[in-house]
């Protein structure tokens, strides 16, 4: 027995007998405190117990000898006794049952710890079976736990982990990632995967309150979704490209707007095609892009090699790709045949190298795909038309015209090059000339097939030498015999420029304006009867105007002046005021004027058909003094009346220099030792010939032998018009010269768009 258990065992007996033979309340607390003793120094309830008996064994046995020896006994030592022992045992007691709660404690925080030991390990198993990935990240945006598809998708997995923004994946050339701090969100990013492919994830994420700390995280997935996003911009590339060409109708014009859209959408710097017109010529090249050349012409070309690569396009199968260079992990390039035809190919040209990934295969194969289709459906198009531009033409009129006309033809309904309206223009036998400009019911093809055969028979009865009047008379027979043609309005006039007339005759038309030199324009409303094969009419009648010398005829149909919600006057007005200010101009740029003041911003909605006429003007007479700072005015004049008289700019500067020449001969020579005389300049213009003499009445100089370096200004003349005649028999000289005026070619509608290739930047 320890010592200290002695002590215990001592002190406790001490007590015990104290209490019993004095029970009170101290005793109960001396006893009390004795158990938290024997709780503090570890005393084992056994040897406390057995010792508690033996002490009240003890005091039994003396008091048994006692009460023996006295005849009284006492029955209350028992219960004495062990109200002490049970005072003794309550500290031992609770913290008996201390013990046993905190052991139960313990062993349900072990429960839950192991239960919470395997939740996580669910958690995380459940977490790595996510095909899509996984993140939590702080409130700061740093990801702070990941998944192994995570860093498949990224590149960047557990191992280097926290990620803070910007995070290592964000894409240069990609949007800022969307703010975190909302409920939920679902975005579309692109990222840079650690082995340089860009990705496109679909990304959802939920905010949420973490347990520990009561911090705000984030939890979400991503999900690969650069298929599904390659395969929607293929789609939307196309149809950007099928839009782009859709309105196209030349080679040229797909490929001008065509290779501008599959340039950006590939991402190239430079598209170029070359289209083959035969197996042995040089072939057009179109480009798009920077990096094109420029030809002396102002055309695009093409070094050796880029032809090269662009005739090894050409020759491949069809709708194969071949990147370039061959083999190679990086593309400066591709090439490919453009079409089934052998005859065309493109070269896409990068800025710098690239790696082509399938998906970038997949989009240059559809596209340069759309492309072909689009230039073939031109192709196929520009024969149709040209077919089709052949017979119109045949159906229209004239191409050449007399001179001192212009003629301007724009059908309501492209891409037809005819309609419903007509005008024709025929120099007649006795010298005149018959105008006929008519205007059928409808328009587009139907309305044409009318027209054509109306203007066969109108042009028929000018020939035969029918007047105005007489003319439309019969066309009323003609017009009740042909379906459609009922209504049909026509102006028909006869120009005599050499006496300085006009007659004409409406069949319900617009009526002409004629517009004398520096005035308003006014209306010709004579001869007016009602349309085609209407009414049945005795006789239609005829008006005769003069013409006065520099006067403009204009003849022209109702789509030049009709538009919705406006007064046809006001376009009458309108024309008139424009021939009051170009009566010095060409009668092409009068129409050119008369079409700029009335074109309507949307265009004209109805065929128009336009004549304009210029009667010669009359003759100019200049008579100058014979010095050198004359001829200034003398060339400025004679080129506005030669304007005036419908002279074409390149022939009348010609003119010039030779009216020029004759004068500063006169003036140089004719007057070596008298410069006061005069030098006179005329110019006339009788039907197609113009004739101008320059006359002075000094004294003739015969040419040198050797002129030497000048004395060449007869020959010049001589070279710059069709006859010369040089009279210095009398006194003074009087040179003549003449030239004929040229027909007036003209298209019979707008010429064929996109006829040459160029280059589009």
């Amino acid at each position: 027995m320890s010592a200290l258990l002695a002590d215990f065992l001592a002190d406790y007996a001490d007590a015990l007998r104290r209490h019993l033979d004095s029970p009170a309340q101290g005793g109960l607390a001396e006893g009390y405190e004795l158990g938290r003793r024997a709780l503090v120094e570890g005393i084992s309830l056994l040897d406390l117990t057995e010792n508690h008996f033996r002490v009240v064994q003890d005091a039994q046995q003396q008091r048994h000898g006692v009460a023996t020896a006295t005849g009284e006994s006492d029955n209350r030592l028992p219960e004495t006794a062990l109200e002490f022992l049970l005072q003794t045992l309550v500290p031992l007691d609770i913290a008996t049952r201390g013990y046993l709660d905190g052991t139960r404690r313990y062993e349900q925080q072990r429960s839950r710890a192991d239960d919470l030991a395997g939740r996580d390990a669910f958690r995380t198993a459940l977490v790595e079976s996510l095909q899509d990935g996984f993140f939590v990240a702080d409130a700061r945006g740093t990801i702070i736990e990941v998944n192994t598809a995570f860093g498949a998708l990224t590149g960047y997995g557990a191992d280097g982990i926290p990620y803070p923004l910007p995070h290592p994946w964000s894409s240069p050339e990609g949007p800022y990632y969307p703010d975190l701090g909302t409920e939920a969100q679902r975005f579309v990013i692109p990222i840079r995967h650690r082995d340089g492919r860009d990705v496109w994830l679909a990304v959802s994420t939920s905010a949420l309150i973490a347990p520990e700390g009561n911090e705000r995280i984030f939890v979400g997935t991503i999900r690969d979704v650069t298929a599904e996003h390659d395969a929607q911009a293929r789609d939307q590339a196309a149809s950007r490209l099928a839009t782009a060409v859709g309105a196209a109708t030349s080679v040229v014009e797909v490929l001008a707007v065509g290779l501008d859209e599959l340039r950006r959408t590939v991402g190239a710097e430079t598209a170029v095609v070359g289209v083959w017109p035969s197996r042995n010529a040089a072939p057009e090249v179109h480009i798009s892009g920077t990096g094109a050349g420029e030809g002396v012409s102002g055309g695009p070309v093409l070094d050796d090699g880029a032809r090269a690569l662009l005739e090894r396009g050409r020759r491949r199968p069809p709708r194969s790709l071949l990147a370039i260079p061959e083999g190679a992990e990086s593309s400066t390039g591709i090439v490919a045949p453009l079409g089934e035809t052998g005859d065309a190919a493109m070269w896409l040209h990068f800025a710098a190298p690239r790696a082509i990934s399938a998906a970038d295969w997949t989009l240059f194969s559809l596209l340069i795909g759309h492309l072909s289709l689009a230039v073939q459906r031109a192709r196929n198009f520009d024969q149709a038309r040209a077919t089709s531009l052949t017979l119109q033409r045949a159906m229209l009129g004239p191409i050449e015209l007399p001179p001192r006309f212009s003629v301007h033809y724009e059908p309501a309904l492209p891409p037809l090059e005819i309609g419903g309206d007509w005008y024709d223009v025929a120099p007649l036998r006795d010298g005149t000339i018959g105008v006929v400009v008519g205007d059928c019911v409808g328009r587009g093809l139907s309305a044409a097939v009318v027209m054509g055969q109306l203007r066969t028979a109108a042009r028929a009865l000018l020939l035969r030498g029918a007047g105005p009047a007489q003319l439309l008379a019969e066309l009323d027979t003609v017009a009740a015999r042909i379906p459609g043609a009922m209504c049909t309005t026509v102006c028909a006039a006869i120009l005599d420029p050499v006496r300085g007339l006009v007659r004409y005759s409406s069949a319900g038309h617009m009526p002409p304006i004629l517009a004398d030199v520096g005035t308003t324009g006014r209306l010709l409303e004579g001869g007016r009867s009602v349309p085609l094969a209407t009414f049945e009419q005795p006789r239609r009648p005829e008006a005769t105007t003069a013409l006065s010398a520099g006067s403009t005829l204009v003849l022209f149909t109702d789509g030049l002046v009709e538009q919705r919600g406006v007064d046809i006057d006001e376009g009458f007005t309108k024309i008139a005021a424009v021939l009051a200010d170009t009566s010095e101009r060409l009668p092409r740029e009068v129409a050119d004027a008369v079409l700029s003041r009335l074109q309507p911003a949307a265009g004209y909605d109805d065929d128009v058909a336009m004549v304009v006429y210029r009667q010669p003007p009359a003759p100019l007479r200049m008579d100058e003094a014979a010095r050198a700072d004359a001829l200034t005015l003398l060339r400025r004049t004679l080129r506005s009346w030669l304007t005036a008289a419908a002279v074409p700019h390149d022939l009348a500067a010609d003119l010039v220099a030779a009216a020029n020449e004759a004068c500063s001969n006169s003036i140089e020579h004719a007057y070596r030792d008298n410069d006061t005389d005069r030098v006179q300049l005329s110019a006339t213009c009788d039907g197609d010939t113009v004739v101008i003499a320059v006359t002075d009445t000094g004294t003739w100089k015969p040419r040198s032998a050797d002129p030497g370096y000048r004395g060449r200004g007869i020959d010049m003349m001589r070279a710059l018009t069709e006859e010369l005649d040089i009279d210095h028999s009398g006194p003074g000289t009087t040179v003549r010269m003449s030239v004929t005026l040229p027909a007036i070619t003209f298209p019979v509608a707008n010429p064929l768009r996109g006829t040459n290739p160029r280059s589009s930047r």
